[in-house]
């Protein structure tokens, strides 16, 4: 039997990946270990991921976001999907989930894991699905057999869609939105025909030995999970939940990491309350959301929906953030919007951090906000999240280079500018004024 982190953490041994993740979190590496050992923390590391910079996921590491990048049957190839790749990372994802379908599924991940540095993450189920000439084909075997070659290609982590059982399913029947997990519609409509139960969930020993041979992390799927306000939180959605929360401690019990998948579309005043349940029935494995959407009625701007339920979700506890891009609902995402689906959940997850009260994002914020008020301009531009835009927007509005490097900018000009005027204030004098009216004496305040 292989080790995992896991197995390693609990037997109290601090790997190379746990001291480059304590490196990278700012964190001593025994604390690495002891929460990978408890299960509060995973290391997506699949020792055949070979260019793998190795990154953790839990309540004590910093807010993850996740990129969805892959081709379809009718758009993008290899090279666009690795084109996609580099843009996720240069714009700060921390890990990629490769979901492409079509024809050329493994040649397009074989390219992506060598040429990644973060985690990769896939759904097998959707290659398995291209195997066969319609779902209610597939078959256990070819379940098992697309895991196990995924793995051995260096795959990080998987999305299994396990929990969602056939009993759930006559809960989903008056929902609005029905079922709109991929993964999740597949196998209702495989137990549908068949009759017969989830086969991830009757194989899911068998999927567990494959995971800790490669030390696969699992992402417990949520197939059930709403896809519009009017179906959040139901009885379907926690069916499944209790039933990831059993599948938890049964791949712990084999040493096997995991984390589990969140909503989807939740309204704001019940997100709080659906990490907290998650939290208590998952014994605090990592969650990993989409999202989620705060409301359904804004299709083109579905990465400013859902950012505001990310950075709700991770503040309370929610340890990775799925993006979601302006294409959300409407089509294959092209590079632009990889990048404003990223820019958006770099927000949702500093602001996150912050809440939670991470040093090094609030030392982050202070050393720009001592920028700003010193006008240092360069500095701000270096600091911010997407410096080109943010020096564009600055100069667009003052044609003179001169003014570029001026202590004022066009919204205020040199008159109004509140902090330089503050900047002037003799403070000695607003002291020695106060203290006077205070004791009855009335003064004047000099600039």
């Amino acid at each position: 039997m292989s080790d995992t982190q896991m197995s390693f953490g609990r037997s109290g041994v601090v790997t190379p990946q746990m001291e480059r993740v304590a490196e990278r979190e700012e964190l001593p590496p025994e604390t690495i270990r002891d929460e990978v050992a408890r299960g509060r923390m995973v290391i997506p590391a699949n020792p055949a991921h070979t260019t793998l910079d190795p990154m953790a996921i839990g309540l004590k590491a910093r807010v993850k976001i996740n990129a969805n990048i892959g081709s379809s049957p009718t758009t993008s190839g290899v090279q666009e999907e690795v084109e996609k790749l580099a843009i996720s990372v240069s714009w700060g994802a921390d890990t990629v989930m490769d979901l492409s379908t079509g024809k050329r599924i493994e040649q397009t991940r074989e390219a992506i894991i060598a040429a990644s540095s973060v985690p990769i993450g896939t759904v097998p189920i959707y290659e398995a699905v291209e195997s066969v000439k319609k779902p209610e084909d597939l078959t256990t075997e070819i379940l098992l057999d697309t895991i196990r070659r995924q793995a051995e290609q260096g795959v990080d982590y998987m999305t299994i869609h396990a929990g969602l059982l056939l009993e759930h399913l006559p809960l989903c029947q008056h929902r609005v939105t029905g079922i709109v997990s991929r993964g999740g519609g597949l196998l209702a409509r495989w137990m549908v025909e068949h009759r017969a139960e989830n086969p991830l969930y009757e194989a899911f020993d068998e999927i567990l030995e494959i995971c800790r041979a490669h030390d696969v992390t699992i992402s417990l799927g949520d197939g059930l999970r709403p896809g519009s306000i009017a179906d959040a939180s139901d009885a379907a959605q926690f069916a499944e939940l209790d039933t990831l929360g059993e599948l938890t401690e049964r791949a712990w019990a084999r040493d096997v990491q995991v984390m589990v998948e969140g909503p989807g579309h939740v309204p704001l005043d019940q997100l709080e309350e659906n990490v907290k349940r998650q939290q208590r029935i998952c014994h605090e494995a990592p969650f990993y959301t989409l999202g989620p959407l705060v409301t359904d009625i804004a299709p083109g701007y579905d990465h400013i929906t859902s950012a505001i339920g990310a950075a709700v979700v991770g503040w309370h506890g929610t340890s990775m953030l799925c993006y979601v891009t302006p294409k959300e609902h409407l089509g294959l995402p092209e590079a632009e919007d990889v990048k404003q689906g990223l820019i958006a959940y770099r927000i949702a997850a500093h602001a996150a951090d912050l809440a939670r009260g991470n040093r090094g994002a609030a030392a982050w914020d202070r050393k720009l906000s001592e920028a700003r008020f010193a006008f240092d301009w360069n500095e701000q531009f270096r600091l911010a999240l997407d410096p080109d835009t943010a020096r564009e927007m600055h100069d667009a509005t003052l044609a003179d280079d001169y003014f570029k490097s001026a202590e004022f900018c066009s919204m205020c000009g040199p008159k109004f500018c509140p902090m330089h005027n503050f900047r002037d204030v003799d403070w000695d004098e607003v002291r020695r004024v106060v203290a006077e009216r205070r004791s009855g004496r009335a003064g004047k305040i000099s600039a």
